[in-house]
């Protein structure tokens, strides 16, 4: 997928914001104080939905949204047809395949996340890490942006009990996806200016890592600063 290679794609969840359900108490209160229900989504380089997990309260915790989801259980499971571990482009260092979020998720073999801003500062080999993570990780923020401004529901409150909502924001992802496989790739200055409407970010809370996971965010690191695997224009953006 572009600049990372072996990545499968990006995810990332959104708060959808929806009435108060009847006699909900606080379950779908989240951090912004509105009510909502959460949409993870992981997404390929064409902008569309691989897997999406819709209804989680808007209460919970990121990790506990991702730990607790079916796409989540399934990775940590090794359910999911992976394709086996792979060279990266011209080195014989086997990495797993991957996918990319950010801070709000946990560390893991098969998902990377940011090294963290403390450890960052100071170490241009990390700061290239981020920036080749992040720029692939956008791909997910445009894909909600896209969405939104496609479908002008998620401009405002979704007035439907959250059996609906989910129903629709389901509906949504599938038209989405159809429209992306009908039509050429907006481009990347066009998205950048995408609006994610109603459409909230989740809390950034990460989780405990294994040591197998920092070997492999490390063997990532690694290339993307050799001169097999940087990209010119990387040092310009940190």
């Amino acid at each position: 997928m572009w600049h990372f290679p072996n990545c499968l794609g990006a995810i990332d969840g959104k708060h959808v914001v929806i009435d108060a359900p009847a006699n909900s108490g606080s379950l779908y209160f989240n951090y912004k104080k509105t009510f909502s229900v959460v949409l993870l989504a992981l997404v390929d380089a064409h902008y569309r939905f691989i897997a999406v997990d819709i209804g989680s309260y808007g209460k919970n915790s990121d990790g506990g949204i991702f730990a607790n989801s079916n796409l989540g259980q399934s990775l940590d499971s090794e359910k999911l047809n992976i394709p086996e571990d792979r060279a990266l482009p011209g080195t014989n260092i086997l990495a797993p395949y991957v996918i990319l979020g950010d801070e709000a998720f946990p560390l893991k073999k098969y998902l990377m996340r940011p090294f963290p801003g403390a450890q960052s500062v100071e170490d241009v080999e990390k700061r290239i890490f981020n920036y080749r993570l992040c720029s692939v990780r956008r791909l997910v923020e445009c894909a909600f942006g896209i969405l939104s401004q496609t479908f002008r529901i998620y401009c405002r409150r979704l007035k439907a009990d959250p059996q609906n909502v989910n129903q629709i924001i389901l509906t949504t992802c599938i038209l989405h996806n159809v429209i992306r496989n009908s039509r050429t790739i907006i481009s990347d200055n066009a998205e950048e200016r995408l609006n994610t409407g109603n459409v909230q970010n989740l809390r950034r809370h990460g989780g405990n890592a294994r040591a197998e996971a920092f070997v492999v965010r490390d063997i990532f690191k690694q290339f993307f600063n050799s001169p097999v695997g940087a990209v010119p224009w990387q040092y310009n953006k940190i």
